[in-house]
Order: structure tokens, then sequence, then C-alpha cells
């Protein structure tokens, strides 16, 4: 382990956490130290989640290590049974807690609960969160499922989806549209919604649709062996991705003669339209987890035209198959959980457009290069109110958007600088359906003629000329506010006039 300001994965635990808060009914005890519950916030405040965590801590504190910590556990576990009477209950430790190995599963196991308790063993100091998901999710999945017959009608389960997910709850109604349109019911979407109780009924579905490999792969393996249910291997991010899921799904469910409609499908057509054209070629670099950067890449090369300069992820256990993509592009994978060495890469490729996580939208902002956002980790804007899917058609159209967008954004930007000083385009220049109008920045300037050449005296606010040059460099819809904020600053500092140091020293205050 090593200190670091950003983490693409939080310990283990943070996973199990992500696989209790998407569930209901199910509650998780967690062995851990007085401030290792943060985890909350995750959920609360970056996922605006409307209700807490379905979590107790132990939190113990350094004066609890010299007694009994055992007997707090025990206490803690009858207590969240007693208050929240859940179906079934997970327990396990949290980092720090793990050193002081007191055996939550055993501890818990021998209480004689009246629910199902399932013991996590999650190694910290070597595994990280998508690893505590899946092995959080396989254990509940071996602990609850049972034998039963299948449904009479095809149905399928949807597993992967958390919380604190990529746009895991638009996936899901993404995904069962395209289901049902193929005729496919949905049996049980977990883990994120379900219960103990669905858990139970996995069994009766036809086969599994493994939505998100990182965090379902083990249990659908499991549930391969155990109950003979086959599962989908494509994950439908994109538009080829999406129709040989379809191909695949129909395959396994004998749907030869299914029909597809793909009328809500835009990205093919925008992508052949005049305005993308000046998109293709454009060298991106893309990182993430294995399973969004791989989806990214296919997008990125073979459907809207991109130059993939370079790609790669962070979780270790998807490694060799995004070594295995990046080598048909002719690429070498890059695979670290360091925020520092993938900067490095970016800054010696020097792409146009980053494709990446929450991490590396800011290693753009310092970069200076345009990035959409493809993969956990997120922050708070990367979950919308809105209906923003990446699975299916409508997660293709919305992928298209949201690529394009910056890369659009920052060509008008580009246009603006380009054309600053022409004659027509000029911030002075005034609008041209007004005819014989005359601009009020004319007007203001034949006021300011009879002042001396090195002052501009606007709205009785004496700005010396090189500072007015400078400030006209700022963007034109950001000037105006840079404009007031230094004629304030040099009003509270009783200057006369606004130099070029007047203006750096009131953009440097107000940046504080």
């Amino acid at each position: 382990m090593k200190l670091t300001v950003w983490t693409y994965e939080g310990p283990p635990h943070v996973g199990a956490m992500r696989v209790a808060t998407a569930m209901k009914g199910l509650h998780y005890v967690l062995h851990a130290p007085q401030g290792d519950t943060y985890a909350d916030l995750l959920f609360t405040m970056i996922e605006r989640r409307d209700h807490r965590p379905p979590v107790s801590y132990t939190t113990f504190q350094a004066r609890d290590l010299g007694s009994d910590t055992a007997t707090l556990f025990k206490d803690s576990c009858q207590d969240a049974y007693d208050r929240f009477k859940p179906e079934a209950i997970i327990v396990g430790a949290s980092c720090t807690a793990e050193l002081i190995q007191d055996d939550p599963g055993g501890l818990s196991e021998s209480m004689g609960l009246p629910v199902p308790v399932i013991p996590l063993e999650l190694p910290s100091y070597q595994r990280k969160e998508n690893f505590g998901a899946s092995e959080t999710f396989y254990e509940i999945c071996r602990a609850l499922t049972k034998p039963m017959e299948r449904t009479p009608e095809i149905t399928c389960n949807i597993l992967g989806p958390t919380a604190l997910g990529f746009r895991h709850r638009d996936d899901v109604v993404e995904l069962s549209s395209i289901l049902e349109s193929l005729g496919v019911a949905v049996n049980v979407v977990a883990p994120l919604d379900s219960t103990p109780a669905d858990i139970a009924q996995l069994g009766a579905a036809h086969f599994n649709v493994m939505l998100y490999p990182e965090t379902c792969e083990t249990a659908c393996r499991w549930l391969e062996r155990e109950y003979k249910q086959p599962f989908t291997k494509v994950v439908p991010i994109g538009v080829g991705a999406t129709r040989d899921f379809i191909a695949e799904v129909k395959e396994i469910a004998g749907l030869a003669d299914a029909a597809v409609d793909e009328s809500r499908l835009r990205l093919p057509w925008y992508s052949r339209s005049v305005d993308s054209t000046y998109l293709t070629g454009k060298r991106v670099f893309i990182f993430g987890d294995g399973t969004h950067a791989m989806a990214a890449a296919r997008i990125a090369k073979y459907e809207m035209g991109f130059e993939v300069v370079g790609m790669g992820c962070y979780n270790r256990e998807f490694a060799r198959p995004v070594r295995a993509c990046a080598k048909e592009l002719g690429l070498e994978a890059l695979i670290t959980d360091d925020y520092l060495e993938v900067e490095s890469a970016i800054e010696a490729l020097q792409p146009e457009m980053i494709l990446g996580t929450q991490m590396e939208r800011h290693i753009g902002k310092r970069l200076g290069i345009p990035c959409a956002v493809i993969s956990a980790p997120v922050h708070v804007q990367d979950f919308p109110a809105r209906f923003s899917p990446q699975v299916g058609w409508e997660g293709a159209n919305v992928i298209f958007d949201t690529w394009v967008h910056p890369l659009v954004m920052g060509l008008e930007e580009h246009l603006l600088h380009m054309f600053r000083e022409d004659f027509e385009f000029h911030d002075d220049a005034g609008a041209s359906h007004h005819g014989s109008h005359t601009p009020a920045a004319q007007k203001r300037r034949s006021t300011e003629d009879a002042a001396p050449a090195d002052l501009v005296i606007k709205d009785g606010v004496t700005w010396l000329a090189d500072a007015e040059k400078e400030l006209r460099k700022i963007p034109f819809f950001v000037r105006g506010k840079a404009r007031r904020n230094t004629e304030k600053f040099a009003a509270e500092q009783g200057l006369q006039a606004i130099s070029i140091e007047t203006l750096y020293e009131a953009k440097a205050h107000y940046a504080r």
C-alpha cells in the first residue's frame, strides 16, 4: 500500500458495501474502527441516494483494543438484527480491523441469529473494491440460491449492477427493454434492488446476462456449474456490441426469428453526417475499468472513426483481455492503479481527447485536453437525474453525445480565438441584422478618444491601456465577470487606475 491523493478503487469492504447498499432486506455488519465509516458519503453525497447504506459499524476506538473487541462486534451484530430485522446479514472487517483478527464470520455464526449470516473473507491488503463486490455477490448467491423449476416462459437474470456503479440504474432499464422486445422476460435483477428472497429465485431463469464482469463473473460461472445456466459474454456497450449481444441471446434462448427494433438508434447516422466528418481520425486515449475501456476502444475505432493512441485499465484482474484488445489496435496496454503513470502517458502521447474516469477528467483539465467520462470512479455529475444509459441503442446515442460535445466545444473556443480580431466577428462589431445601428462599444470609443493614449475610461473607471488589452484576451463569456471583479478589487485597494498588475492581483485574490 502507498499514500495517494486519488485512488481508482477503494478497499474490498467498499465493494461489499456497494452490493449491500444496492440490495433490500440485507444488512452489512462491518467490524471497523472509528473513522472507517467515511464510505457512507460515497452513496449519500456522490450517488445522491435517498437513504443511508444498510451498514452497522462496530466503530471501536483505540481504548477498546485493550479489552474485548470480539464482544463489541457480537453486540453490534445483535443490535443490527434487533433494529433492522433483515432477511439476511453479511459480516466482515475493514482493512484496519482485519489486523486484530477477531474473525467476524466465526463470531456471528456462533450467535444463532434466526436469519442467514454470510461471512466475507476479503483480503484488504491484496485485493480491492471490484474484487470485494464480486466476492460478496458470489458468496450471497452461494448461500441463498435454491434449486427450482425453470419458468414456463423464457427468462433471464440480469447480474452485476450495484450501488455506486457507472450508470447501472439506467443500463438495467435499457437492457430490460431490449430483452423484452426479443421475447425474453427478466426473472431477477441482482444485486441492484433485489432482496435475499429474489436471490433464492435465480435458479428459475433459463440463462444469465453478465452485464458487468467486474462484479458478477464469478457468480455467473458458479451458477453455470451448479444450475446449468449459460451466461452471455458480450457486454452490449456500443452499436456493434449490442448487435453481437442480441445475436448471442437469440442463440442461447433459441430465438432465431425474433425481430430486432433499432428505430431508437441514431449513432450510426450521426457518425456519418457532415457535422461529424471533422472528428474522423481524432487521437484519443482510453483508460478505465477493463469492461468499459475495451468497449470504448471498439466504439472509438470502428463506430466513431477515432484513432486510439493509448489505452489501459486499473483493475489488474482484467489485464489479460485489455492487453489483447490493445494488441489488436497495435498498442501496448497500460495496466496501473497509479494516476501519475496515467498522467505521464497522456502527457507523452498528447491526444486530442481523453476517454477516462473522474481522475482523467482532472488530468485533462491540467493538460488542457478535453475528457469524456466512460467509467467509474466518477463524481456526482456522472449520476444524472435524466435517463442516461451506456448499454443498448439509447446508450449508443448517449455515448455519441458525451464523446463529441467536448470536441465540439473545443472547436468553438478555437474558432472564437482565431477570429477574435476579424472585422466582422470582433467583439465590438455589433449584430449584422441591426443595419446601421451603432454598437454601444463604438459609442464608448468615441468618448474615450479624448483620453490620453495610455488610458481607457469606461463607466468612470480608469483602465491603463495595457490592462485593457490584456483583459480583451479573456474569452468574452467570462470577460464581464473578470472586469467587475477587477474593478471591485481596485476600489477596495483604493487604486485610482487599473494596471496589468492589478488585473493579475485581482485574479489571484478571487482564485483563493
